[in-house]
C-alpha cells in the first residue's frame, strides 16, 4: 500500500507543478514534461504503483516490471546527483517540490529496491536495458536544442560547443551505468530468487 501511496503522491506533485506553470502562462507540455526529472518521476511512480498493486494482490512482480523498477531507481539516482551537484535551486517550482522530486523520491525508491523481498534478482546481462530511455531523451533534447533552441538544462545548450555537450552526455551516461550497477547489486543482495536471463 505504501508503494501505491508514494507513487500517487509523486504524480500529484508533478501535476501540481505543471498547474503552477499553467497559471504562470507557461503551459507548453513539451517543455514541462521535457525535463528528465518530470518524465522519470512520473514513469517510476507508475511502475511503483504497479509493483505495489501486485504486492497487494500477493502476486509475483512480472519480469518486465522488475526491470522497469530497477531502471527507474537508477535514473532517479542520476536525477538526484545531477540536480544537486550541477543545477541546485534552479527552476520555477516551489523548493518543496524540488526536494520531493530530487531528494525524497529517489531515496525512497532506492531504499525500496535495496530492501524489497519481492524483487527478484536481475541478471547482469540485462544491465544494458538502462540505456535506451535516457539515450532517447538525450537525442530528443539535442534535436530540440539545435532546432527550436529549447533545452531543459543549461549544460546541454548547443552554444556551449560540441566538446562540452559530449563531455556532459558521456558523464551522465557513465553516472547512469554506475547507478545501475549499484541498483543491480543491491537487488541481488536482498533477493531470494533470480530471473531468467
Amino acid at each position: 500500500m505504501l508503494r501505491v501511496t508514494v507513487g500517487a503522491v509523486v504524480i500529484a506533485v508533478v501535476l501540481f507543478a505543471y498547474v503552477l506553470r499553467i497559471a504562470a502562462g507557461d503551459a507548453n507540455p513539451f517543455d514541462f514534461f521535457g525535463y528528465f526529472t518530470n518524465q522519470t518521476s512520473i514513469l517510476t511512480a507508475l511502475v511503483l504503483i504497479a509493483v505495489g498493486t501486485f504486492g497487494l494482490r500477493d502476486r509475483p512482480v512480472p519480469s518486465a516490471l522488475t526491470l522497469a523498477w530497477a531502471i527507474g531507481a537508477a535514473c532517479l539516482i542520476v536525477v538526484a546527483v545531477v540536480y544537486n551537484a550541477l543545477v541546485p535551486g534552479t527552476g520555477s517550482a516551489p523548493p518543496w517540490v524540488s526536494v520531493v522530486l530530487h531528494v525524497v523520491f529517489p531515496v525512497l525508491v532506492v531504499a525500496d529496491v535495496a530492501t524489497a523481498r519481492d524483487r527478484p534478482r536481475l541478471a547482469w546481462r540485462r544491465l544494458w536495458w538502462v540505456f535506451p530511455y535516457p539515450l532517447f531523451w538525450i537525442t530528443v533534447v539535442l534535436v530540440r536544442g539545435a532546432t527550436d533552441g529549447w533545452v531543459p538544462y543549461g549544460f546541454l545548450l548547443p552554444e556551449r560547443g560540441l566538446a562540452s555537450l559530449l563531455l556532459h552526455v558521456v558523464g551522465i551516461l557513465a553516472l547512469l551505468l554506475v547507478a545501475a550497477t549499484g541498483v543491480w547489486a543491491l537487488g541481488r543482495r536482498r533477493s531470494s530468487r533470480a530471473l531468467p536471463s
